[in-house]
C-alpha cells in the first residue's frame, strides 16, 4: 500500500508563536532562533515552516527537540522563490495566458498575449517584459495577467521543508536556529561640548537594519560585538536597500555582558525589526565625561598640525563600558545651537582603555618643517641629518603641541643639539611637547646621529 506525505504547514496567520530570538553580529548576518510546534504521526512526517529568510544559509539550520529527545530529521529542503508577478511571467514564457485590460469608461474586457520574455532575473539590459498580442510584439505588459493556478507547490514566502521519522505519535515543541544573512548593527556616538572647556555628554545609538526578507515582531534582541571568524558564502543575496527610521526616546536600558572572546549587548525589552527597516535604540548616556584637546604635528600625517580628542573609557570618567566600534561625532555648543566639529571611526574600545580620535586639522597653528644639514659617512658607517620645526600659535588661547618625529633611517640612533626635552616613544619615534602663548612663535631643532 502506497503511503501520500502530507506537510504540516507552520507560520500561518493567526497562529500563536513564542517571540522570535535573534543574535545581530556586527559583521551582516544573524543567529535567528524560533519555535515550531511539532505534531508527529507515528512513521514519516512531513514538515513545513514558512518563517524563513531570504539569505538563509541552509547548512547551518539546527532542529532540535526542547525536551531533549533526538529528532530523526531523514531530508530538509529550502525555497526561496516565493512567487512574484516577474517570477511567474518567467515560468510561462512562451506561453499565452490571459490579461485582464480596464479602462476608464469603457467595459472590462480579456485579451490573450503571448509571453516572449518574463525580464524575470536578468542581470543586465532591460527588465521589461516582452509579448506578442494579435501578431505584434510589444514591450511592457497589456493589462493585469491572470495566472493559472500552479497547485499546492506555488509559496508565498521562504519555507523550510523537513521529512521527520517519528517512532510514535507524539506533540511537542522544536527550537529551530540558522544563520542568515542581510542583518547588520552598528554602533555611533554623538559627543557635545560646551561653548568653553572640553568636558563632553556622550551619547551612543545602536543602529539595526533588516534587508533579510522577513519581519521579526517582538523580538528578543542581542548584539554580539568583535571579530567573529565567518566565511563568507561563495554567492551572497543582495535585498534592495531601504531605510525607516524609528528612533527610541525611552531612557536607555541595554545591558552588557563579557561572552567567549566578545561583548553581547542585549536590549532590555523585545523590539519589532520589519524587513527593510532601519530601527535606533540608545544604549550610552554620560554626562562630565572629562576629555583633552590635543595638537599633534607628525610629517608623516602631512604638513597641517592636526586635532585629537583624547578621553578614557573608565566608571571614574562617567563611561567604563566596553564601547563596540563605530563613528564618533563631535558638537560644541554655539549659543543656543550646535556645531558639528568633527567625526573618527574607532575600533572595539575595552574598559579603561584611552581614546584618542582625530577630529580635523588646526586652522590657527601652523608649521614649517626642513633638513638643515644632511651627511653620511659610508666608510665609518655613520649619518647625520639636522631638522628645525617652527611652529607658530595664532590662537588668542595658550596650547601645546605635540611634534612627533620618526627616526628610521637607522636601528642605532642619537639625538643631540635638541633644543627642547623629548621623550622617547618607540624605538624610531620620539616626541616634543612645545608650549606655545597666543601669538607666540618658536623653533624646535635637533640633530639625530645614526650609525649601522
Amino acid at each position: 500500500m502506497k503511503r501520500t506525505l502530507t506537510f504540516l504547514s507552520l507560520f500561518l496567520p493567526g497562529v500563536a508563536f513564542a517571540a522570535p530570538g535573534l543574535t545581530i553580529y556586527n559583521q551582516d548576518f544573524a543567529v535567528v532562533r524560533d519555535t515550531v510546534p511539532l505534531e508527529l504521526s507515528e512513521g514519516i512526517n512531513g514538515i513545513r515552516y514558512d518563517g524563513a529568510t531570504l539569505q538563509l544559509e541552509p547548512d547551518s539550520v539546527v532542529l532540535r527537540d526542547k525536551s531533549g529527545k533526538p529528532l530523526q530529521i531523514l531530508e530538509q529542503n529550502y525555497r526561496n522563490d516565493p512567487i512574484t508577478q516577474s517570477y511567474l511571467l518567467s515560468l510561462f514564457e512562451g506561453q499565452t495566458i490571459d490579461f485582464a485590460v480596464r479602462e476608464s469608461e469603457k467595459p472590462d474586457r480579456t485579451i490573450p498575449a503571448k509571453i516572449l520574455r518574463s525580464g524575470y532575473g536578468a542581470t543586465s539590459g532591460t527588465t521589461e517584459p516582452v509579448v506578442e498580442v494579435d501578431g505584434k510584439i510589444q514591450f511592457g505588459l497589456p493589462g493585469q495577467p491572470q495566472f493559472p493556478s500552479l497547485g499546492d507547490d506555488t509559496i508565498l514566502r521562504p519555507r523550510l521543508e523537513w521529512k521527520i521519522q517519528s517512532p510514535a505519535a507524539s506533540k511537542t515543541e522544536a527550537e529551530l536556529g540558522y544563520i542568515t544573512g542581510g542583518l547588520s548593527w552598528q554602533a555611533s556616538y554623538n559627543l557635545v561640548s560646551p561653548e568653553k572647556g572640553d568636558t563632553l555628554d556622550v551619547v551612543g545609538w545602536i543602529t539595526m537594519e533588516n534587508r533579510s526578507g522577513r519581519d521579526f515582531e517582538e523580538a528578543r534582541i542581542h548584539l554580539m560585538a568583535g571579530d567573529v571568524s565567518k566565511v563568507a558564502p561563495a554567492h551572497k543575496v543582495m535585498g534592495e536597500r531601504m531605510m525607516a527610521m524609528a528612533a527610541v526616546a525611552d531612557a536607555p536600558g541595554v545591558t552588557e555582558k563579557a561572552f567567549d572572546e566578545f561583548h553581547l549587548y542585549s536590549l532590555p525589552r523585545p523590539t519589532s525589526l520589519r524587513d527593510r527597516e532601519t530601527k535606533q535604540v540608545e544604549f550610552l548616556r554620560a554626562g562630565g565625561v572629562k576629555s583633552e584637546t590635543v595638537y599633534i604635528f607628525d610629517a608623516h600625517r602631512g604638513p597641517k598640525i592636526s586635532v585629537f580628542r583624547e578621553f578614557r573609557n573608565s566608571k571614574e570618567n562617567q563611561l567604563g563600558i566596553p564601547l563596540p566600534q563605530g563613528r564618533m561625532r563631535f558638537y560644541r555648543e554655539n549659543g543656543a545651537q550646535l556645531e558639528f566639529t568633527g567625526e573618527s571611526e574607532i575600533d572595539h574600545t575595552p574598559t579603561d582603555e584611552l581614546l584618542k580620535i582625530q577630529t580635523g586639522d588646526a586652522f590657527d597653528l601652523v608649521t614649517e618643517r626642513k633638513i638643515t644639514n644632511s651627511t653620511r659617512d659610508d666608510a665609518n658607517h655613520r649619518a647625520t641629518e639636522a631638522f628645525e620645526i617652527l611652529l607658530k600659535n595664532r590662537k588668542k588661547e595658550p596650547v601645546t603641541i605635540r611634534v612627533v618625529e620618526h627616526l628610521a633611517r637607522s636601528a642605532n640612533w642619537q639625538i643631540s643639539a635638541n633644543t627642547d626635552a623629548f621623550e622617547k616613544k618607540a624605538s624610531d619615534e620620539i616626541e616634543f611637547r612645545i608650549p606655545l602663548k597666543p601669538g607666540e612663535e618658536r623653533k624646535v631643532a635637533y640633530t639625530a646621529t645614526y650609525t649601522w
